[in-house]
């Protein structure tokens, strides 16, 4: 169940990728050549083959002009309800000393604090 959820997602992204490119009148090699990306890899994007990472999203963004942050939320990777610009995830995302895999710990770990800070909270709200 989980699984068809990421493709769900992956295909919007897709889709959204390919409107913006064809209003910004590239082609698939065009924009591939300056997101710094392989025309397959790009393709399958796409197609919601592929989930790129944040760091090729946010290659892409750059090459298309448009918000990184807007692409994250496409991918799932933000929360449309975090706002954009100045949360924690985008620092965790754009910070260029950390690996993919470390930061998707940090917000996995980021999101769980959340989770229980929610509940704790409600439970909080309660007792008052």
């Amino acid at each position: 169940m989980a699984k068809g959820m990421v493709s769900k997602t992956v295909e919007s992204l897709g889709d959204y990728l390919k409107e913006q490119r064809v209003a910004s009148k590239l082609s698939l090699r065009q924009l591939a050549e300056q997101a710094g990306v392989s025309n397959p890899y790009l393709s399958q994007i796409e197609r919601g083959l592929r989930k790129p990472s944040a760091e090729v999203l946010q290659q892409i963004a750059k090459a298309l002009r448009i918000s990184a942050e807007q692409l994250y939320i496409r991918a799932g990777i933000l929360s449309p309800e975090d706002g954009v610009g100045g949360s924690v995830e985008l620092a965790i995302l754009n910070d260029p000393g950390l690996t993919e895999r470390q930061k998707q710990s940090l917000l996995d770990v980021y999101a769980s604090f959340l989770a229980l800070n929610g509940v704790a909270g409600s439970a909080d709200d309660d007792e008052s």
